[in-house]
Order: structure tokens, then sequence, then C-alpha cells
């Protein structure tokens, strides 16, 4: 059960977190997947799934060695393997547009990898075509502006990254707005991957490489140095090198801090053991992400309360955790200026009465 389910958001003196505007900026494509959907689309498609994703889910996992990471990707792969039509992935965006605009999100950055979907749906270019349609329609549908990131796999070979490059520079300004490096961060080498993100970068798209959770601050520091990030995902290991931390802060770098992934994956022990106040308390700008909930079993709120109630950041520095993830953002200017307004607001409203 989830931090939001067991306790109240508006509990006594504190602002409800669900009013609080703010953006996403963490979140993966199969991973943004509602359990019932899953389920759902299981039973349709005649797919079987362990019990770790049915009745014992959300699974106990942990990637602290190479056995527990192929076991998270397993599941990430099965659950993947559900996504069969257009109707599939029209209604995952759908949902997880939804389900942002239920915990005050009004801006949702989705990463993507699409070489893990084409063979399904017509290839790279048509999947990603779907996808961008679909963002729209779920944009319409619940306010929430939803925009795309490309994510290369490191576990492949760096030729197939510049694929995913020139693909994502064919949308960029057409709801593309972001090129990536995910999965395993311990896996390939990172500087091998600079020529893709040159050719992202010529079209004014986000770096945005995941780096300083599994492998540590020095995978964040490479980041920086050979792929030029704008934010990192994670990144929040660099608490390990304050120098690292320092340069961070001091460049506006975005970590994309993710508390119920770092324990899950066995990043730390507890949720206490998150430097997410270190990290903070340095002039890093945070934006929290929920990383892959149907895996994790928590979403963005979640992020928020933990923030409140493992870490104790008052209202003050909960608005500058969703102020962060807005200038972060990839957001249009008037989108920001909205969010960004919202949360003043959010901030200068009486807080509920103490008992």
């Amino acid at each position: 059960m989830t931090l939001s389910e067991t306790t109240s958001t508006a509990r006594h003196g504190a602002r409800d977190l669900r009013a609080l505007p703010k953006a996403h900026l963490h979140l993966h494509f199969t991973g943004s997947m509602r359990h019932s959907t899953l389920l759902d689309l299981a039973d349709e498609h005649d797919v079987r799934l362990p019990e770790a994703l049915r009745e014992d889910w959300p699974p106990v996992l942990s990637a602290a060695d190479e056995k527990g990471w192929f076991r998270f990707q397993r599941l990430y792969d099965l659950a993947r393997s559900v996504l069969r039509t257009e109707a599939d992935v029209r209604r995952l965006l759908l949902e997880a547009a939804q389900d942002e605009a239920a915990e005050g999100s009004g801006w949702l950055e989705i990463q993507v990898d699409p070489s893990g979907y084409g063979n399904r749906l017509g290839g790279i270019t048509a999947f990603t075509d779907l996808v961008l349609d679909a963002a729209g329609q779920a944009s319409t549908s619940t306010g929430v502006g939803v925009a795309i990131v490309i994510a290369a796999n490191r576990t492949r070979h760096p030729l197939d990254a510049r694929t995913l490059a020139r693909l994502a520079v064919q949308y960029a300004g057409r709801g593309v707005v972001g090129f990536g490096l995910s999965n395993d961060e311990r896996r390939g080498v990172i500087s091998e991957f600079a020529p893709a993100f040159t050719i992202a970068n010529r079209a004014d798209l986000l770096s945005v490489p995941h780096g300083g959770e599994l492998r540590g601050p020095d995978s964040a520091q490479a980041c920086l140095d050979d792929l030029g990030a704008h934010r990192l995902g994670h990144g929040i290991r660099s608490a390990e090198d304050p120098a690292l931390l320092d340069r961070i802060a001091a460049a506006g770098v975005t970590l994309e801090v993710c508390p119920a992934s770092n324990v899950s994956l066995g990043v730390y022990a507890t949720a206490a053991d998150v430097p997410l106040r270190a990290v903070w308390s340095a002039g890093a700008r945070v934006a929290l992400g929920a990383d892959d909930p149907l895996l994790f079993g928590s979403r963005l709120l979640d992020q928020y309360e933990t923030a409140r109630l493992v870490h104790g950041f008052e209202d003050a520095e909960l608005a500058g955790l969703a102020r962060g993830s807005i200038e972060g953002s990839a957001a249009p200017t008037d989108v920001r200026k909205r969010l960004l307004d919202g949360v003043d607001a959010w901030l200068a409203s009486p807080p509920p009465p103490s008992e």
C-alpha cells in the first residue's frame, strides 16, 4: 500500500499535495501502466504473467547484482508484451495522463524506446507516430500536457542509439522534447553514445540520460562530460561527490530523483537513506519522479509524501520541488507560467487548521 493511500495528504496543518501543481519528468512508458490495465490486457491477449505481476504485486525487486537486474528487466519485458494494438497504446497514454491529473501534475514527459515496441506496431516510425497522436489525444482529454522523450538502450550497440537520435530529431518540435539513455547504467561505455547525443543536441532536444544511481557518481559525471546532460535520470548518488554536486547545482542540471525506485532496486535500504535532503540542501534542482509505478507500486504523489513524511520537507520546500520539476521541463512558456503561478498560489493559501 502506498503512502498516499495510508496517510491523508491534507493532514492537519499541511496543504494538500494533490493540489500542488507539478511536472513529472521521469516516467517510463510501460512502467506507467496501471496494474489493473496490465491484468486486463494480459487476459485479452492471452499473455501468461508470473505471480509477481499478478497476485504478489508489486514484486520484490533488487538490482544490486546482475541477477537482480535481469529479473527486473524480465518483468518489465513481460509487462511490455501485453501492448499489442493501437488501442492498447492509446489506453496506456490516456490512463497515464488521467493519473497525472489526479495527482496535480500539469505536464508529463514520458520516456520510451520505440525499438522495444516497433516489431508489433508497424516499426519504430509508425509506433512513434502512434504515440505522439495518442499523447495529443490524452492531453486534450485531461488538460495535462504530454510530451515524449525517446530513449536509447545502453545495453545495445551505440549505432542503434544514433538511429533513435535521428528518429527523435524528425519529431523535434512536434511532441518529442528530449533524448535519453536508459537500462542498466553499469552496462555500456557512456562516451560511445556521445555521437547520438550530438545528433539530438543539434535539434535542441534535451539531453536526459540515466546516471548516478546504480553505478554511482562516476556515471553521473560521465553523462555531464560526454553527453552534455541537461537533466540526470536519478543522479541521486552525486551526493557522494561534493564537488560533482556543486557542479550540478551551479550548472542548473536537474536531478530526476525517484525515491521509491532507489529503494526497490536496492540502491538504498530504506526511504530514509535516500539522500534527498543532501542534494536539495546543496542547491541542486530536484524533480521528483515515479520511474516505473507498475513495478515499484507507487506513483508521483507518493514521492512527494515521502519527501514530506520521511525527509521532513515543509510546504515551502515541497513547493520548491514542484518548481524544480516545472523549471527543468520542456513545457512551453505559457504552461510553465501557469504551473508556477499555481505553485505560488498553493503556498500562499492557508494550510488546514491543526488540532
